[in-house]
């Protein structure tokens, strides 16, 4: 019989609302959100998470981030369909499965990068089933743990900034560092790991390990933005959210999507002014503070 106490989503929740925010209203003044990400200017540091596979498709997704301003992340796809998203125009980050036919991700990589893909990434938690130290197989397509030395030739064959998803632990963190990634995505790919620690729970530790010269976005568990808040706050330079953003996609297409970033993100500034953070630079992580609740 499953424990259902063990579900990573919903330890991730009671760990995130376990957190309150500290108010600095005096003298606060409009605060901007707007946020430097490899090299380009965003309206907000809200990207879209990395979905697949959506009914109401991919590039009205993608589409519906550029319109917000916002990074859109985009995840399991060929180059057809990863074409049609970077059509829109949209700063699109790749996240590519762990194929154990490794002549697909090298495929996938040197189409991001012919086509301006604004980055790429590996989304090597996926190799493994949830449930079995068996490698898994994705809609019909095996899956492999890459070794460090494979991860290596990935970031060497590409001159595009390289994204690690799916990392919870200063360790790998500072592993994906060492080897030459730009940063890395930290989540536990809405349960694929039981008993996971929460992503933002870790990020304190990971930004200490890595320092401040390299990426780290919040994945799972954003649910609005006064939860961006909490993980930028923590030492996230972005967060990233998906399944709030593939039901506004359901039922608003590409707009529904641009109106529920807008929304988040207006949430998002809305903590800031309250805590006298005038930019997304300037958010003390002081204001966090733990909150009790009885077991």
């Amino acid at each position: 019989m499953k424990n259902l106490n063990a579900n990573s989503d919903a330890i991730a929740r009671r760990y995130m609302d376990s957190l309150v925010i500290e108010e600095r209203l005096l003298g606060a003044v409009t605060p901007s959100a707007k946020v430097t990400f490899l090299g380009r200017e965003f309206e907000t540091p809200i990207m879209t998470g990395a979905l697949s596979h959506l009914k109401n498709g991919m590039a009205g997704y993608a589409d519906g981030a550029r319109l917000a301003g916002a990074v859109a992340c985009i995840g399991m796809g060929d180059n057809e369909m990863l074409g049609s998203c970077l059509e829109t125009g949209a700063a699109v980050v790749k996240i590519i499965k762990p194929y154990a036919d490794r002549a697909e991700i090298f495929s996938r990589i040197r189409f991001a990068e012919e086509h301006g893909a604004l980055a790429v990434g590996l989304d090597s938690a996926h190799a493994i089933k949830p449930e079995s130290p068996a490698f898994d197989t994705v809609v019909g397509c095996p899956m492999k743990l890459p070794t460090l030395d494979e991860m290596k030739e990935y970031i060497a064959s590409t001159k595009l900034p390289f994204f690690f998803k799916d990392i919870l632990s200063a360790r790998d963190a500072v592993l994906a560092k060492e080897i030459g990634a730009a940063g890395v995505i930290i989540g536990h790919h809405h349960d694929l790991m039981h008993w996971a620690t929460p992503p933002v729970y870790l990020l304190r530790e990971i930004r200490k390990a890595v320092g401040e010269d390299f990426i780290l976005v919040a994945d799972g568990g954003i649910e609005d933005g006064f939860d961006a808040f909490k993980a930028l706050a923590l030492g996230a330079d972005a967060v990233s959210v998906g399944r709030p953003l593939m039901e506004a996609l359901n039922n608003g297409g590409p707009a529904g999507v641009t109106d529920l970033i807008r929304e988040m993100t207006a949430e998002l500034r809305a903590m800031m002014v309250r805590t006298g953070s005038a930019t997304l630079d300037g958010i003390d992580p002081a204001v966090i503070r733990p909150w009790g609740f009885p077991e």
